[in-house]
């Protein structure tokens, strides 16, 4: 080969590198403008800014609850997953540790059952179905694996959870929390059943979602930012993700439920669980750098997904002002365990938590909600209530017990956070919840789970940087 030759050829391969190198770092930077291009200003019908709280959390509140939510008072939770769903019998697939061979589709039932078909019918479908059926076998496996609960609670703790009782019945108890003295409520460990992917999707999440965003949400008289669906490995599928057109109230309860929603996903995100290599081993629990951009990338969701991005911050501004009204009353709560010495660290640990939370100058304004008495807004009001009353009720639908779990406990958070909102002396950001009396007091399983539900909040902000950083 010549001189002119050779260098031809170099000139071309350095070219090529040189392209190669432009278009994946354009590619990349570009995936992460597209990603976050929405993710600063002002959070939508508030004041507060998307930097602001960037900051406040990741910096102040996401270590310290962190760090609280590992002891004992917040990490066991307790629960009724034996409710029956109250609009549908359960058609899930095998998200269960002990599900039946009837709760599985028709093409997820495992080979042994076949033994119930009658013999033409059996050799029928095993000619047809038998490659597919391991596959479907092995994945039913998988799901049962990834959703059962883990109940590993020793005998010990059993015990002080009798102590607990015991000094939660002799407060003066005027707000009873759904499912809190049936035979069916038990203490879940929830730091041994993290929020993460589990392996559940198909017919069952999306029935979910559709029955929460197409029957429990407010619409807008025109049809403004119905999108497609979220994803198919969510714990639940999506509708209509933001809509224009509606009055502030209507706003507010959609965003709270897209800001829930877009939180669930980014656990799931960051908790993958990615198959180990050429198929042996368990797997790695991971970022999902991939399942985040087709959840949240405006190219893939119909320009949605920043604004999903955004209603997580609305929905975090919403349960960080309710705590800020409440923290009078959380500061003399008390979180009692048993172990005085846990107790009074815990208390301190919580009060210095509420004061960074209370020292926050932006916060939501709920007294814009719901203003005059007039018979509309009153209806309104109730109508706001109803639905939120209904989402609750869905959550037993879910067909994953730990779906469930954390549906029902980030729910139930959620709706202490509003139950606080409109309690108190007045409404406003002067107003204060003080102290339990006739018309006001919190359950420990309301505290636990309106703590437990703004640190998933606070987690998932704080993972958004993670993704930030992994795309660009």
């Amino acid at each position: 080969m010549n001189l002119h030759s050779s260098l031809c050829v170099f000139l071309f391969v350095l070219l090529n590198f040189t392209l190669g190198v432009w278009h994946e770092q354009t590619w990349s930077g570009d995936v992460a403008d597209r990603c976050f291009c929405k993710l600063q200003g002002e959070v939508d019908d508030c004041s507060c800014k998307v930097e602001s709280l960037d900051s406040l959390n990741n910096n102040k509140i996401y270590p310290r609850l962190k760090s609280l939510l590992s002891r004992n008072y917040f990490r066991y939770f307790k629960v009724n997953l034996k409710k029956k769903c109250p609009f549908w019998s359960d058609d899930s697939r095998c998200a269960l540790k002990d599900c039946h061979v009837n709760v599985c589709q028709k093409d997820e039932v495992p080979i042994k059952t076949i033994e119930n078909v009658e013999n033409h019918e059996k050799r029928k479908y095993l000619n047809e179905k038998s490659g597919q059926k391991e596959v479907d076998e092995a994945q039913c496996a998988e799901q049962r694996e990834l959703g059962a609960l883990d109940k590993t609670i020793s005998q010990e703790k059993i015990a002080e959870f009798q102590s607990w009782k015991e000094y939660d019945e002799a407060l003066p108890m005027f707000c009873d929390v759904d499912d809190e003295h049936s035979n069916d409520v038990e203490y879940v460990d929830l730091l041994l059943n993290p929020e993460r992917y589990t392996g559940y999707k198909g017919l069952s999440p999306r029935r979910i979602w559709r029955s929460i965003y197409e029957e429990n949400c407010f619409k807008p008289e025109k049809n403004y930012g119905y999108g497609p669906e979220y994803g198919s490995d969510s714990s639940l599928e999506s509708s209509p993700l933001f809509s224009r057109g509606m009055c502030l109230e209507k706003r507010v309860f959609f965003r709270l439920i897209s800001g829930l929603h877009t939180s669930i996903n980014i656990h799931l995100c960051d908790q993958y669980l990615f198959p180990a290599k050429g198929g042996f081993g368990s797997g790695h629990w991971d970022h999902n750098l991939e399942e985040f951009q087709s959840r949240f990338d405006p190219a893939l969701t119909n320009n949605q997904g920043p604004q999903r991005l955004k209603n997580l911050y609305f929905t975090y501004l919403i349960e960080l002002r309710a705590l800020a009204k409440a923290a009078p009353y959380l500061k003399q709560e008390g979180f009692y365990t048993g172990d005085a010495e846990e107790d009074a660290d815990l208390q301190q640990g919580i009060n210095n938590l509420l004061d960074i939370i209370k020292s926050f100058p932006d916060h939501f304004d709920e007294s814009q909600l719901f203003k005059g008495n007039s018979k509309e807004m009153k209806q309104l009001k109730a109508e706001f209530v109803q639905h939120f009353r209904n989402i609750t009720r869905i959550m037993d639908c879910v067909g994953c017990d730990k779906c469930k779990l954390w549906g029902k406990l980030q729910i139930l958070g959620m709706g202490t956070a509003l139950k606080i909102l409109f309690s108190g002396d007045s409404m406003g950001l002067q107003s204060t919840v003080k102290s339990m009396n006739k018309d006001f007091q919190l359950t420990r399983t309301e505290i636990v789970a309106l703590f437990n539900a703004f640190g998933r909040l606070s987690k998932s902000i704080h993972a958004i940087e993670t993704f930030r950083k992994l795309a660009t």
